[in-house]
């Protein structure tokens, strides 16, 4: 996915550039209203971000100016004013979602996901089942099971599965999962992930070929 960030906010930029680089999306950013502006327009993006107090154009010239020139990437914008009034201004600038300062990476990608499947053709929506492998996760049932044979979760690890599942084949970081899966921001300083991890291989894995992979420094991977 490639994404453009326009951020004059420099930590803002940086933590959201890391945990983006980190998804495995391709970031450009812009510091002001007018550069973002001629980004969106010549360059081909998947979502924008765009924060609506910014030097030169403020966000929502920036959108109002892309929407009036046809442009109908999905774009989230970001501010610290989070009120109902200016909520719904942002709307009718042409943002397809808004979140309020400060946030959580992990909403922000769930607003991503959700702001991307909303610009996905009718009818195509998300799965209720997953597969990676010979490994099923039912997410209506709430059940899984690996060839045929059914695996009893807590439901901490099915919410873990699921996320794994979800980003298989890419490495997930213990930053993602803290806080994809526990709602944490912070990193705890314990062993959770390890202890969860490990429990939850020897139920996936048991007698069939190995599927959960550590990433020696980097995380995890879910690969079939």
């Amino acid at each position: 996915m490639r994404v453009l960030l326009i951020e004059d906010d420099a930590q803002t930029a940086a933590f959201i550039g890391k945990a983006m680089k980190e998804d495995g999306h391709a970031l450009d950013r812009a510091d002001n209203g007018k550069d973002g502006l001629f980004l969106a327009s010549t360059e081909s993006y998947d979502v924008l971000i765009i924060d609506r107090m910014l030097p030169g154009l403020d966000g929502l010239t920036v959108l109002r100016t892309l929407r009036g020139a046809g442009n109908s990437t999905p774009a989230i914008l970001l501010t610290a004013l989070a009120d109902v009034e200016h909520r719904v201004e942002g709307l009718r600038a042409g943002a397809d979602d808004y979140l309020a300062k400060p946030f959580a990476y992990a909403e922000l990608s769930a607003r991503v996901d959700s702001v991307l499947r909303r610009a996905l053709p009718s009818g195509d929506g998300s799965p209720t089942v997953l597969k990676v492998a010979d490994l099923e996760l039912d997410l209506l049932a709430r059940r899984a099971s690996r060839a045929g044979r059914r695996i009893e979760l807590q439901p901490r690890e099915f919410r873990l599965l699921e996320y794994l599942m979800r980003q298989a084949g890419q490495v997930v970081t213990r930053t993602m999962l803290l806080e994809a899966v526990w709602d944490y921001h912070f990193d705890p300083q314990t062993n959770v992930i390890d202890v969860h991890i490990s429990r939850l291989r020897q139920k996936i894995e048991g007698e069939g070929a190995p599927l959960l992979q550590t990433v020696r420094g980097a995380g995890y991977r879910l690969a079939g």
